[in-house]
C-alpha cells in the first residue's frame, strides 16, 4: 500500500483536526491500516488502527474518547478526528499498515516497529499550542 497523509494543521489545545490517508485500495486481505506519530525527540507511538475486514477498532489509552477513525472502503481512505486535542499530541502523524492475523493491538505495535526501517511516508505535522 501506498498513503498519502494530508490534514495535519496549527491548532489550539481542546481544538480538532481530522487527517485523511488515501490509499492505493484496501484488498480482501484482513489487514489493519492505523495511525503512528513521533513527537520531537521521542520514539514512534501507535495512536490508532483499523480492521480493513470488519472495521474493528483500536486506540491507545492516552487518546481514548477523544480521538475516533474510520474507513471508507470505496474510497479507500483512512480517517481519524481528533477532538479536545492536548499539546501532549504534538507530532508526526504517519499512517501505516500491518496484518491483522494476531489482532489490533499487536498490528498497532507492528506499525511501531517497523516505522524504524519501512518508510511509512512524510506524515502529516500535528501541532497543539497556544
Amino acid at each position: 500500500l501506498q498513503f498519502v497523509v494530508t490534514g495535519g494543521d496549527l491548532v489550539q489545545p481542546g481544538g480538532s483536526l481530522r487527517l485523511s490517508c488515501a490509499t492505493s485500495g484496501f484488498t480482501s486481505d484482513d489487514y489493519a491500516i492505523g495511525w503512528i506519530r513521533q513527537a520531537p525527540g521521542k520514539e514512534y507511538e501507535g495512536v490508532s488502527c483499523i480492521s480493513t475486514s470488519d472495521g474493528s477498532t483500536y486506540y491507545t489509552d492516552s487518546v481514548k474518547g477523544r480521538f475516533a477513525i474510520s474507513r471508507d472502503n470505496a474510497e479507500g481512505t483512512v480517517y481519524l478526528q481528533m477532538n479536545s486535542l492536548k499539546p501532549e499530541d504534538t507530532g508526526n502523524y504517519y499512517c501505516a499498515s500491518a496484518p491483522n492475523h494476531l489482532g489490533l493491538h499487536v498490528a498497532l505495535v507492528t506499525m511501531e516497529t517497523l516505522a524504524e526501517t519501512e518508510s511509512w511516508g512524510q506524515g502529516t505535522q500535528v501541532t497543539v499550542s497556544s
